[in-house]
């Protein structure tokens, strides 16, 4: 038991590295912001999440920035980085940036707000790659508001040495959970609700279930590092957690005994990349949104935070693991997944309108604050 343990926290530090919104160490060197730059200067200002655009910082090995600026003639003056969709909504409203990597509940904030401008998909070499699923996403109103870039779904993994026969019920109903530090969270619990259709377009009696649900236990785990289920798992202090395939796989190859509760429905994102509003020049930015679609990039990118491409052409050589896990190309494995969109979506509901996503921030707080 001790040395499957040691392995386990080894296996954690490298996630610490490499994983998916883990905490990276701290990087060698950044990118020399600008203040006064310009796109009229061929330069860029960039926010995205830790470890999707990197610079050779963390390794040398990652350095997809520094080639694209030595292919393209085009340089990133400033490249601000975020663990959390909450810290990325917080450096919208700090600055403008050029082009931003924005999930769901975020993108459909930016394009009300309009932050964002419409994508000209002509002038996105490669964007025909693209999933088609996933480009559909990308439409507001028949306009392209998203270029497709990594996505992953959810999975609820278990202790199988500890917990036998466990289900989504058995899982909530478990204070010894670890649950996403999300909002969105709310739609996952929503699916033990066998009323609910899309767990993002809920009614006010769906939520509330939905939320009581999660008020069950005041003492919860909610991890916004993925790397503290590793170490949940690691120390058996976890029975249950929220958590992607890719984790799965770090602790099953950690020797774990871990295992997927089989559902019918789990819930899944897309993050994509978004043309600021107001750019007095978009040739760079469009020159990154091309650098971004490709296989190569995408395969790069998706074999070092451990989430699919949205180019299935990235499937190959390191990124083929990836692709395996999540079930690239399956259908049957993608159709249980609701992709997420911003509550309430298109919703008119049932029983008159839909909860609003800031009716869903608010109840988070209260729940995991």
């Amino acid at each position: 038991m001790k040395r499957l343990r040691t392995s386990a926290m080894a296996l954690a530090v490298a996630a610490l590295v490499t994983g998916t919104g883990a905490t990276s160490p701290t990087p060698k060197a950044t990118p020399s912001p600008t203040p006064t730059a310009t796109q009229s200067d061929g330069t860029l200002q960039i926010l995205t999440y830790r470890g999707y655009a990197e610079y050779g910082g963390v390794s040398p090995k990652a350095n997809w920035v520094g080639s694209f600026e030595k292919e393209t003639g085009c340089r990133i003056a400033r490249l601000d980085t975020v663990r959390t969709a909450e810290e990325m909504a917080a450096k919208v409203g700090e600055r403008p940036y050029d082009v931003i990597s924005a999930g769901p509940a975020l993108a459909g904030d930016l394009i009300a707000r309009k932050q964002v401008q419409p994508v000209d998909p002509a002038k996105v070499a490669g964007y025909d790659d693209l999933d088609e699923r996933f480009r559909e996403m990308g439409e507001v109103s028949g306009k392209v508001y998203g270029v497709p870039y990594l996505w992953g779904y959810h999975e609820f993994v278990y202790d199988a040495a500890k917990v036998k026969g466990a289900s989504l019920d058995q899982a909530f109903a478990s204070d010894r959970i670890a649950l996403r530090d999300s909002p969105m969270t709310i739609a996952d619990a929503a699916l033990t609700d066998n009323t609910v259709k899309d767990p993002y377009e809920l009614s006010r009696a769906q939520f509330d279930r939905a939320v009581a649900l999660l008020g069950q236990h005041k003492d919860r785990t909610y991890w916004k590092k993925p790397i503290d289920l590793v170490k949940g798992f690691a120390t058996g202090s976890l029975d249950y957690a929220q958590a992607t395939p890719y984790y799965r796989l770090l602790l099953e190859k950690a020797g774990k005994p871990v295992k997927a509760v089989a559902a019918k429905k789990t819930t899944g994102w897309l993050d994509s990349w978004m043309l600021g509003a107001n750019l007095p020049d978009t040739t760079c930015a469009y020159r990154w949104l091309t650098w971004m679609t490709s296989a190569d990039a995408q395969r790069d990118a998706a074999s070092w935070v451990g989430l699919a491409p949205a180019n299935d052409k990235a499937c190959k050589g390191r990124g083929k693991s990836i692709c395996d896990v999540y079930g690239v190309g399956d259908a049957k494995r993608l159709a249980r997944v609701a992709f997420a969109v911003r509550p309430p979506g298109d919703c008119r509901g049932e029983d008159g309108e839909c909860t609003d996503y800031a009716v869903w921030a608010k109840q988070w707080d209260a729940l995991a604050g």
